[in-house]
């Protein structure tokens, strides 16, 4: 007999179809019955008859048609949503889906896999996981651990040994022995307990990420969990149910208390979870549609799910990647302001930069000589101003390497930070096999993340600080030489003006969000947690900086095409006329005012999506021009050398530009 999951008004409905031939509607008015039957005041209605509705698919919110029948409209077991018309939604109402679901009906079930050791995972690989990439599965050599972690902890509990979280209380109850027969109680106690967090649920993305990332550190073997229960968390994952994580609550020390025990509740089939299948609904009938059933936590199986960092730092390592690849592109459109500003590539002399060796303000700079005007892409604005009479320009374009370059720097250090700490074991106790025994210890303090996210978010600032005072640059016609804000006919047209505004509004805003969360801690859980991180924080602002540089970088990228359309019919070189192409594939020339915010949507799309972005277009111009200046003796990772020493030996590579007096 085919069953459906409804949702009416915030509440699941589990209802039964005796019949194939019953229609939608009929669905509908059942789930409505059933759910006044469940109210004292009937919720409000006289009778079902009177009650107007229509109803959707959660998977995507298509809607159906009520004389259709279940048969041909419904999969067995699909979830549907009753609206009821009139109805306003409560502030604490939870959506059938969340932001952007038409990027989740798109989902695709991943058929490849990555293995999980505990110790090889990348940022990238979890970020790809969070996007819903592949499958997880265990190495033989870490279910191996995980079975010899487990036999530690049965041990313990059939010897009736007094050892932390596992036969005690926690935090403040540390002392308060807990008898055998409650074990199993006092895991699932602490979890709905913790279970405290506030705000929006994560986005599916983070939420798989945040669950991945778990996995990983359990498949370590330092926590005790069962290599069965781990299993099913695996499922759940592979199967994309994931559940409602709540983004605040953590203060990053004892680990991510708050939301991983958001993340447990759901995985034991309790609280709300969602899939690309259902919505968002009660986690057991998500877990039910998907085959999967509730997690029965055992023994210290409740703490080894929800001790870690694995909150501050599944966000960080988003954050980090997606500050790489912004850090990149930054290099690109200030190659192409520079341009239309009619500056020198003499700055970015190999020479200058082999006499002060940062890896970053070297790698910044020789992608500026390999993006700007000389004999490899000759540049038609360029020979237009070689015998002006400028002598230097501003910081803003003179000192990009300098300046972006310590912003990959940062990220660097950063990134090494995240993949040490994503292949880190985080919990309290941590469970010793060798030794036969288990250790209390402070791995699931946050301070390293926390520290390093909030300097990641200073860092990737910068880039939107000196982005924005290059615009100012190119709106201004005193210093740029260019119409008014970048319009013909202005007054008429205001051009440029707010998108200037707007990009002024997100650094001061960065400016705020750049002060450090981790110097600030507060004692908790009566003074026995006396120092936290405040990761939790740390991270979610770092991404909310990052977002802000994307959106900076965006709105620079489009002002530097449209200067381009003024220095027409001067053509750049190659590999910015590839770049101003991309833009004006999906934003067209300023020739008059109009509706810039989708403007601005699309130029920061180019920037954030992978397989179309600014970068893509740039990168094989700069590879080459790598190859063709890295002596073939001394084959060098591009991100392990100083390209300014390594191009002084080959004797090319200076700029070219303006015409210097000394």
């Amino acid at each position: 007999m085919p069953r459906y999951t409804v949702h009416v008004r915030g509440e699941w409905l589990a209802v039964p179809c005796l019949s194939c031939t019953n229609t939608i509607g009929w669905l509908g008015k059942e789930a409505v019955r059933r759910y006044m039957k469940n109210k004292p005041d009937n919720g409000g209605f006289a009778s079902v008859e009177e009650v107007k509705f229509y109803i959707r698919r959660c998977k995507g919110l298509g809607l159906l048609d009520l004389d259709d029948t279940v048969e041909d409209a419904l999969e067995d077991n699909e979830f549907v949503e009753v609206v009821i018309e009139g109805d306003i939604m409560s502030p604490d109402f939870i959506p059938s889906q969340p932001e952007g679901v038409h990027l989740y009906s798109k989902y695709r079930e991943p058929e490849q896999h990555i293995s999980l050791d505990g110790n090889s995972l990348t940022t990238e690989d979890l970020v790809n996981l969070g996007k819903g990439l592949y499958k997880i599965k265990l190495t033989p050599e870490a279910e191996a651990k995980v079975k010899q972690s487990r036999e530690v902890i049965e041990r313990i509990v059939k010897e009736q040994t007094v050892v932390y979280g596992i036969t005690t209380g926690f935090g403040k109850f540390a002392r308060t022995v807990i008898p055998n027969s409650k074990l199993r109680e006092l895991q699932v106690n602490l979890v709905r307990s913790h279970s405290a967090g506030v705000g929006k649920p994560l986005s599916p993305e983070r939420s798989r990420m945040l669950l991945a990332l778990r996995i990983n550190v359990l498949a370590k073997g330092y926590s005790g969990i069962s290599l069965e229960t781990l299993q099913q968390v695996i499922e759940a994952f592979n199967a994309s149910c994931l559940p409602y994580i709540p983004e605040k609550g953590t203060v990053g020390a004892s680990g991510d208390l708050a939301p991983l025990s958001h993340l447990a509740l759901g995985l034991i089939g309790e609280g709300k979870m969602w899939s690309p299948k259902s919505g968002w609904a009660d986690a057991k009938y998500v877990l039910e549609a998907h085959g999967l059933r509730p997690i029965t936590l055992k023994p210290k199986e409740g703490l080894a799910l929800i001790n870690g960092t694995q909150m501050i730092t599944s966000l960080g390592c988003e954050a980090v990647e997606r500050a790489g690849a912004i850090a990149r592109q930054a290099d690109i459109i200030a190659a192409l302001t520079l341009e239309v500003l009619k500056g020198t590539t003499r700055a970015f002399d190999t020479d200058i930069h082999a006499v002060r060796p940062h890896r970053g303000q070297a790698e910044v700079a020789f992608r500026f000589r390999s993006l700007l005007d000389s004999d490899h892409h000759p540049s038609e604005i360029a020979e237009s101003h070689r015998f002006c009479d400028r002598v230097q320009d501003a910081y803003t374009m003179r000192c990009c390497p300098q300046v972006h370059g310590v912003v990959n720097d940062t990220i660097a250090f950063v990134k090494d930070i995240m993949t040490t700490e994503i292949n880190s074991a985080t919990d309290n106790p941590m469970v010793f096999a060798e030794r036969a025994e288990t250790i209390s210890g402070g791995n699931f303090h946050g301070e390293y993340p926390a520290k390093a996210l909030d300097y990641l978010a200073i860092g990737v600032h910068e880039l939107a600080a000196i982005s924005e005072r290059r615009i100012e640059r190119l709106c201004n016609p005193s210093l740029s030489e260019l119409p008014a804000f970048l319009v013909t006919e202005g007054g008429l047209n205001s051009g440029f003006m707010i998108a200037h505004c707007t990009a002024a509004a997100l650094v001061s805003e960065n400016k705020a969000l750049c002060h450090p969360s981790s110097v600030d801690s507060l004692s908790t859980s009566a003074a026995t947690e006396d120092h936290v991180s405040m990761g939790g924080w740390a991270a979610r602002k770092a991404l909310r900086v990052i977002e802000h540089v994307e959106q900076v970088l965006a709105i620079e990228l489009l002002a530097a095409c449209q200067g381009i359309e003024f220095l027409r019919p001067l053509r750049t070189t190659t590999p910015l006329e590839k770049v101003y192409d991309l833009v004006r594939s999906v934003v067209r020339p300023w020739m008059k005012d109009r509706f810039m915010a989708p403007d601005i949507e699309a130029a920061h799309r180019l920037l954030v999506e992978q397989k179309a972005s600014v970068w893509e277009v740039a990168k094989p111009y700069i590879e080459k021009y790598r190859r063709e200046h890295i002596p073939e003796s001394r084959p060098v990772s591009p991100t392990a050398f100083s390209l300014g020493s390594l191009e002084m030996n080959t004797g090319v590579g200076h700029g070219r530009g303006h015409q210097y007096e000394l």
